[in-house]
């Protein structure tokens, strides 16, 4: 054989090789092709009410030894009152921190020793108290919680102690441009609601709290009748109620009337642009804000599929044009905000200082588009696929089981909609998506919030619109606490 015919036979060799392998790249180029998830069966646990009107559900897993309780009482920081906003939070906070019949150390030690956890807190709509012990201490766990909920002491030295962890946490976070963002957000969207302040307080209602508000609150609110009581994990039936009615059957209390009454957020007639100028900012927070729902509220669903496509997790427009397709951001999302009683849709990106209006245009305009056209198919099907598969793992643990069942008995919701749910979702069209996102979401009365160097970007405001400049060192002056029934517009700024 030539040199030459040995040359064009080591290429014919190469090229079929080559060839050969081919499909294989490219196959592996390819993302598999995954089917739609299948819809899934729960059954809700049984709700077992005791004389004094507490709420008590049990999911019984077996295959770990650990017991968790889980008790929500049904009220949260939209119950603080007037010129006391983080009252709520304080309240749960101290908790753990002494009961009538044992000291903050006392608590803690005897969590140890069963070698558990405990967490409390509060938000919007709920307070909550979780205790979590092996389940041959399942006895500490009740006797614990009931002492928490029912007895605490509100010791002075306790709680001038989490005053002072909390005003030094507020002068931290007071001057984070992502938190300054969502709360002056929350103060325009709710004005006139009892959801307009923070949850977290203002350092002058920090200092304005007395032990005798914390005694009232808890009073009024820390009731068995407004209390859920969901235990998961290694527990029997019988076992579970037995200790639930012996540590928590003797606690009582008169149900009430809130403080404030919820009141309707009043209309925004027109877009409201703050911006909170920040001198030292390299990068601007962005938030652009409609009016939502309630959580129970039928359109639900329907705005999930919206939100999803937007700005949801995994793959969403907001991202793909601000970070993929522009590099103005390194991320970009929305949330659909939804409680007892109200909701917002709020889309939150942030940019550099000198891109501020290209990326806050960018986002309106993408609202826009999601109102003005109906989503393709393969976003539907996208959406759709992921909200019914990432709904069904929320069911894997019993923990997660206990935390599906709270959420429907707090926000009244039918008792097989999570049976319901997958089906509720593949049934909704990419023209039921379209009517409700234009019922809710509208670029001419939206909240924009702007945190940044505003003189990076000042001269191009005007292509927004109107806008109200304030500095950030101003804030708590511009936002007063509301009272009661007062709407909390924003003291001008220059």
């Amino acid at each position: 054989m030539t040199k030459l015919w040995k040359g064009a036979f080591v290429y014919a060799v190469a090229v079929l090789a080559l060839c050969l392998a081919a499909p294989k790249l490219f196959a592996n180029d390819l993302p598999p092709v995954v089917s739609p998830p299948e819809g899934f069966s729960f059954r809700m646990p049984a709700v077992h009410r005791l004389p004094n009107g507490l709420r008590v559900v049990l999911i019984e897993r077996h295959d770990v030894p650990i017991v968790r309780l889980y008790a929500i009482v049904q009220v949260g920081a939209e119950a603080d009152p007037p010129q006391l906003s983080g009252l709520a939070s304080m309240v749960a906070g101290l908790l753990p921190e002494g009961t009538k019949h044992r000291s903050a150390y006392q608590i803690a030690e005897e969590i140890d020793q069963a070698g558990g956890s405990i967490d409390t807190g509060a938000g919007w709509d709920e307070s909550y108290a979780n205790v979590s012990v092996l389940s041959s201490h399942a006895q500490v766990a009740f006797e614990l919680l009931a002492d928490l909920l029912v007895h605490p002491s509100f010791a002075p030295a306790e709680v001038e102690r989490l005053r002072k962890q909390t005003l030094s946490a507020l002068d931290v976070i007071d001057r984070e441009p992502s938190y300054v963002a969502d709360a002056v957000m929350r103060r325009l969207l709710f004005q006139g609601t009892p959801y307009s302040h923070s949850e977290d307080g203002t350092p002058e209602s920090i200092e304005r709290m007395t032990r005798k508000d914390l005694v009232d609150f808890h009073r009024r609110y820390y009731i068995p009748s407004r209390t859920i009581l969901a235990v998961a994990g290694d527990i029997t039936e019988p076992e579970c109620l037995r200790l639930a009615t012996r540590f928590l059957g003797p606690w009582n209390g008169a149900d009430m009337p809130p403080v404030q009454s919820l009141l309707e957020p009043r209309p925004l007639q027109s877009r409201q642009i703050i911006v909170i100028d920040k001198p030292d900012a390299v990068q601007t927070e962005i938030r652009v804000a409609n009016l939502g729902i309630p959580r129970s509220s039928p359109d639900y669903s329907a705005l999930m599929i919206a939100n999803q496509v937007l700005g949801g997790p995994a793959a969403n427009r907001l991202f793909d044009l601000l970070r993929t397709r522009h590099g103005l951001a390194y991320g970009a999302s929305s949330d659909l905000d939804c409680y007892l009683r109200l909701g917002a849709w709020v889309a939150k990106t942030s940019t550099r200082s000198d891109e501020t209006i290209k990326a806050t245009q960018m986002v309106l305009d993408e609202i826009s588009r999601l109102r003005n056209g109906p989503i393709k198919s393969w976003e539907l099907d996208n959406a759709r696929n992921y909200l019914i598969g990432h709904e069904t793992l929320e069911f894997e643990s019993a923990s997660q089981v206990a935390n599906q069942v709270l959420e429907t008995m707090l926000y009244h919701l039918p008792q097989d909609y999570w049976n319901r749910f997958p089906q509720e979702i593949r049934s909704l069209t990419a023209g039921d998506v379209l009517a409700a996102t234009r019922k809710y979401l509208n670029t001419k009365d939206d909240v924009v919030i702007l945190v940044g160097n505003a003189a990076a970007f000042q001269d191009g405001l005007k292509k927004l619109g109107k806008a109200r400049v304030i500095p950030i060192a101003d804030v708590g002056r511009a936002f007063l606490e509301p009272k009661q029934g007062a709407a909390n517009q924003p003291a001008p700024g220059r």
